[in-house]
């Protein structure tokens, strides 16, 4: 009988695989990541200078996730004896009106997070004449916000896996995974033609997800997840001013509502510089993307920066604009299920984030590393696979028009 080399075997190495493999090899698991270009490569999703974390979402479930992800946060950066996480406040603003930021202050109450619901005038007070809302627009402000580095939080858990004993293996790009019939276990094949083995499986192939589960299962299980380039864009804080938009004075990290979704982080990564970039993209192939700047996205952040900010930061271009993809369900919600038919819970894969999972990491990769060994049951309801084959448009939220209108926005049917 072949020997079962592992008992978990994560492939794909962005935040939520590195997060999967460190929880296993924390647990004693003889664990094995394999990532199919290089280690903290800029081709994917978990690369760059800045994300941001916020508990501030429509859904309460993403609210409770978060609260238990910064927890995790912490106890990673603890370990590790450096920062990734920068805390400050999260201020979200939009119409008063807009059905998903009332949802999320219905939400941040339901799950006990304190919030307070601004007019303009306390805004403008808050935060030092830095933010101006138009008058029909409220502010909600949070204490839970702030910037995560993401290049140096996947190189922060996978050097916390590899300290608990994984092995790490990148250029290994996977296109097979099956039963062994001969162990009893799951065996994964890479292009190459090796040839792994192990007890349990873990997909976390991001943007490649759907390419891999649907030739793993033979179109059995097809996730309707799509890839979106998109791009994030730093704008320059004018002179004088550049210390006003840093955490330490205050400065939070931020979204608006409304037809385009904006966000933004304090200046942090690049001196005198503040993020500020809008939550779509266009539709591509993982394989076939364009690294090209989003030219159709420039006209609306200009005018949201010339109206929001006072005329403090230079919305005359962005000084850099950064390539990333998004990995987008029809609900924005992700998956996170076991694949089932002859793999039946040794597989699971997650996948899907769409722009807002890379501050659940650490919780992802516990959830994952607990379903693989234990089956512990988490309440998964939200990111079931099967959901897609009930509605093809996945969760039905009580703020449909907004995620819809939203939807139609970041696939370019607006």
């Amino acid at each position: 009988m072949e020997k079962i080399e592992f008992d978990v075997i994560v492939v794909g190495g962005g935040i939520m695989g590195s997060c999967a493999a460190y929880q296993s090899a924390k647990r004693g698991l003889r664990t094995l990541l394999l990532e199919q270009f290089d280690f903290l490569h800029h081709r994917g999703s978990s690369h760059g200078e800045s994300r941001t974390i916020r508990a501030t979402y429509p859904e309460e479930y993403y609210a409770k996730m978060v609260l238990a992800a910064e927890t995790l946060w912490r106890e990673a950066e603890a370990e590790i004896g450096y920062k990734v996480f920068f805390k400050t406040r999260q201020l979200d603003m939009g119409p008063a009106d807009n059905t998903a930021l009332q949802a999320v202050v219905s939400s941040c109450r339901k799950v006990s997070i304190p919030v307070r619901v601004l007019d303009p005038t306390r805004v403008s007070e808050e935060f030092g004449g830095r933010f101006q809302l138009p008058e029909n627009w409220v502010g909600v402000v949070t204490e839970l916000g702030g910037v995560i580095k993401p290049t140096k939080a996947v190189s922060m858990f996978q050097a916390l896996a590899v300290k608990h004993g994984a092995t790490l293996r990148d250029h290994v790009e996977v296109n097979g995974v099956e039963r062994d019939n001969l162990t009893g276990g799951i065996s994964v094949t890479a292009k190459s033609g090796e040839r792994f083995s192990g007890k349990k499986c873990v997909i976390t192939a991001g943007a490649w997800v759907r390419k891999l589960v649907t030739a793993i299962t033979g179109s059995r299980v097809v996730l309707p997840v799509q890839p979106l380039e998109t791009n994030v864009s730093y704008w320059r804080i004018k002179e004088g001013h550049e210390g006003d938009f840093t955490i330490e004075n205050g400065f939070p990290s931020f979204a608006s509502y409304g037809e385009t979704y904006v966000y933004g982080t304090p200046a942090l990564e690049f001196p005198g510089l503040i993020k500020v970039g809008w939550h779509g993209g266009r539709e591509c192939d993982a394989e076939g993307r364009t690294f090209a700047p989003l030219a159709s996205s420039i006209p609306s952040l200009k005018q949201w920066i010339e109206g929001r900010f006072g005329g403090l930061v230079d919305s005359s271009a962005p000084v850099i604009s950064q390539s990333c993809m998004y990995s987008m369900t029809p609900d924005e919600d992700y998956v996170i299920d076991f694949l089932g038919g002859e793999l039946g819970k040794d597989v699971v894969v997650a996948g899907g984030f769409s722009g807002h999972g890379f501050k659940m990491g650490p919780l992802v990769g516990q959830i994952l590393a607990d379903l693989v060994w234990s089956g512990d049951p988490h309440d998964l309801a939200h990111f079931r696979i099967d959901r897609f084959k009930e509605n093809d448009k996945g969760n039905v939220k009580d703020f449909a028009d907004q995620v819809n209108r939203k939807a139609d926005f970041l696939m370019g049917r607006l």
